[in-house]
């Protein structure tokens, strides 16, 4: 059985309508010390195809991060051998709180081995991730996020935080992950040692890095809200107690959101009007993560600028000439503060 894909995009999705399988998006997490990554990737993999399983995972030696969806018909049968690994025994599965925002949520199954499961920046050999901050329920969580002497900090980035947030967070401007320690310690947290710190991400795994460094720092009260946004969304939901978050929170999968409440927080990047649904631009070459309204997205035809609408319809193989050599990886979500996107969130 070869182990990878070898579809492209169309093909992938009209695979999966004739199936016609009903997922359950799932994510979870765990640190922990995996010996051979590759060789618990292969497993993982011909364990999943089984299944039928799509989405995306990243495995490294201090553990397992994965978000994925299972169709519903085999979700116990996943369960159970997924619980047959040791370290994975029992571990929290976080579901989506709203799939309607998406056909399909992810559309093949991708295992990855990566140096680390959270690219963070740190070198410090003496840190242990395991040696994490308090856990906190949605109840006790509320309960310390009243308390003034708390601060509530977002560890997201600052596309996510955009278009959803807790009431009273510190939102903080960073493009990734590994920008947010060292900021949110400098321009935050010093001088504030005596207070309760509460940071929040949207499953829980930025925070279970974060907690941990900081206390290793030398924060002497850290905590972090157990299962994320994710498992907040649904505890309040289900225990009947007061919802603090307001608006939608960001995923990394093909639906880019999860709706918590009515309220939009956020604004289209073109017009100004209220939006809070993210995409790409729909010309390749620019591939830009940015806020649309349907108006806006209806006049450019998924595109954030005229200029790129007349690329997209030039003919492909003029487009693929214009964008030959250029690679924009590592730009797409940084260019959320492109200049042309006038009613992007400014930051102080």
């Amino acid at each position: 059985m070869q182990l990878w894909n070898k579809l492209n995009k169309e093909e992938l999705e009209e695979q999966l309508r004739d199936i016609g399988h009903e997922f359950l998006t799932i994510s979870f997490y765990k640190y922990a010390r995996i010996a051979n990554p590759h060789l618990f990737r292969d497993h993982l993999f011909l364990m999943w195809s089984k299944l039928e399983v799509v989405g995306r995972t990243y495995i490294a030696s201090e553990g397992i991060n994965a978000q994925i969806a299972v169709p519903t018909k085999n979700i116990s049968l996943f369960r159970e051998e997924l619980y047959q690994i040791d370290f994975l025994n029992g571990i929290r599965l976080n579901f989506a709180v709203d799939e309607s925002e998406a056909e399909f949520p992810f559309l093949k199954l991708k295992i990855k081995v990566r140096n680390k499961i959270l690219a963070d920046g740190l070198n410090d050999e003496t840190f242990d991730v395991t040696k994490k901050g308090k856990h906190l329920n949605a109840e006790e969580f509320n309960t310390l996020t009243d308390d003034p002497e708390t601060l509530l900090i977002d560890f997201r980035n600052h596309y996510e935080s955009e278009v959803g947030y807790f009431e009273g967070a510190i939102l903080p401007d960073v493009d990734t992950f590994r920008d947010s320690l060292p900021k949110i310690e400098k321009e935050i947290l010093k001088g504030n040692e005596h207070k309760n710190i509460v940071m929040y991400c949207t499953g829980g795994i930025r925070c279970e890095k974060a907690s941990a460094w900081f206390k290793h720092r030398g924060f002497p009260n850290v905590h972090q809200l157990e299962g994320g946004i994710i498992k907040y969304a649904r505890d309040v939901k289900e225990q009947g107690i007061q919802n603090k978050f307001k608006g939608k929170n960001f995923v990394f999968d093909e639906r880019r959101g999860e709706r918590i409440t009515e309220e939009i927080v956020s604004v289209c990047h073109l017009c100004g009007t209220p939006a809070d649904t993210h995409t790409n631009c729909a010309n390749s070459a620019c591939h830009l993560l940015f806020i649309q309204c349907d108006k806006c997205k209806e006049k450019l035809d998924n595109c954030c600028s005229s200029e790129c609408k007349e690329i997209f319809h030039l003919p492909i193989e003029e487009q693929k000439e214009l964008r030959k050599g250029i690679d924009n990886s590592n730009k797409i979500f940084k260019k959320g503060r492109a200049d042309h996107l006038a009613f992007k969130r400014k930051y102080k």
